[in-house]
């Protein structure tokens, strides 16, 4: 689950992680309103929506006057921003971050993520702050720094001045650059996040380090021990499908090819889109049913794939292990009358009673192919499509 950045920066408040002063706006009126609140001659207008590369789309303005303000936010709220990660769709703009001008003095980078090859939390940091990350570390990976932490010692102060004299920083920026990593490393094993970004953290003219930008991603597993934090989730930043599955319990995640993916179990759903791909087809998405694939989750996966455009044939790669190859069977049969599907199923069975469940597919007068190996099955699917 992603923040939008107003989010990330009031957790980022709560633990001690300095920011500039801003206000949530969701009109042009509050939007003036938060300026007048703000006070000063010059305010930042920042569009709210889960991407970064804002700036560059002409998401985030300088006003200098709270006309200014006004006609930015009016220009903003209620059309779509589109980034280099959010595709040619964009993102709808429902909510504005007026923030006040600040003096900036240098640019850096910092964020917090999951290691999973050192199995631990690390910083990474640059001094080249600012600009696309990913072009700095293809160019300059020098500039590039690490820090791992130990999760058994936790986070230690000297990391922070090992980073922050690595980045360039003078020892007083440094000595404010602990208590920011400190900041960010609680919070991060507090609210059991995924990724913390701040790109910039700036300098100001004052010396001070402050988060002028904030995006975190939190882990959806973990969602339950913060209920709270849970309720910020904003569904229209998310795909229509994808918050559908959530809704219903499957997996999904959807992508640009024509065959319609089911399989249950996350790994056994990776190795089929591999296949897909290795015999030249294209995933149209990643659906995991679960191990429970019962007549009504496999109806509603049929459905929610079936809700792409782009689809052209559904494969079902199912292992019957914890439900019966022969119940899968006659719930794939019930779902495929149920939704009226007239694009061709390829189905692979395999594990208890696969017999059985094979010979009701292939008895059943639907337009399904049943298939014995993911091989075939794959190879047959990419035809169909075809």
């Amino acid at each position: 689950m992603n923040l939008h950045e107003y989010q990330a920066k009031e957790l980022f408040r709560q633990f001690g992680v300095a920011v500039p002063r801003g206000i949530k706006a969701t009109s042009p009126k509050e939007a003036v309103a938060a300026a007048k609140e703000l006070g000063g001659s010059v305010w930042v207008v920042k569009a709210q929506v889960h991407a970064g590369g804002r700036g560059k789309a002409g998401g985030v303005k300088l006003a200098r006057s709270l006309q200014e303000v006004e006609d930015i936010a009016g220009s903003l709220l209620g059309t779509r921003l589109a980034t280099k990660q959010t595709g040619p769709e964009g993102l709808p703009i429902h909510a504005l971050l007026i923030e006040e001008g600040l003096n900036i003095v240098d640019e850096l980078y910092l964020s917090v993520l999951v290691d999973r090859s050192t199995k631990r939390i690390a910083f990474i940091g640059s001094s080249e702050g600012g600009m696309d990350i990913e072009e700095v570390a293809e160019s300059t990976p020098e500039k590039i720094l690490t820090v791992a932490i130990d999760p058994a010692a936790g986070f230690q102060a000297y990391e922070a001045r090992q980073l922050g004299f690595g980045m360039g920083l003078a020892k007083p920026q440094v000595d404010h650059l602990v208590k920011v990593m400190n900041g960010l490393y609680d919070m991060f094993v507090a609210k059991d996040a995924s990724l913390v970004e701040i790109n910039p953290l700036i300098v100001t003219g004052e010396g001070k380090l402050l988060a002028l930008d904030a995006k975190i991603g939190l882990d959806d597993n973990a969602l339950y021990r913060h209920k709270d934090i849970a309720e910020w989730r904003d569904s229209t930043q998310e795909d229509e499908r994808e918050n559908l599955a959530h809704e219903i319990g499957l997996n999904y995640v959807a992508l640009d090819g024509n065959i319609g993916c089911m399989v249950n179990g996350a790994g056994l759903a990776m190795a089929t889109m591999d296949m897909v791909k290795l015999h030249g087809g294209e995933p149209a998405n990643f659906l995991d049913v679960g191990g429970g694939a019962t007549a009504e989750r496999v109806a509603k996966a049929f459905k929610l794939i079936l809700s792409s455009d782009k689809v052209r044939a559904i494969f079902v790669n199912i292992f019957g292990g914890i439900v019966r190859c022969d119940l899968i069977a006659e719930g794939i049969i019930a779902a495929v009358k149920e939704v009226g599907l007239t694009i061709p199923v390829v189905v692979r069975l395999q594990g208890t009673n696969v017999e059985a469940g094979r010979k009701m597919l292939s008895e059943s007068g639907m337009n399904i192919i049943a298939a014995d190996d993911l091989t075939e099955a794959a190879k047959a699917a990419v035809a169909a499509a075809k």
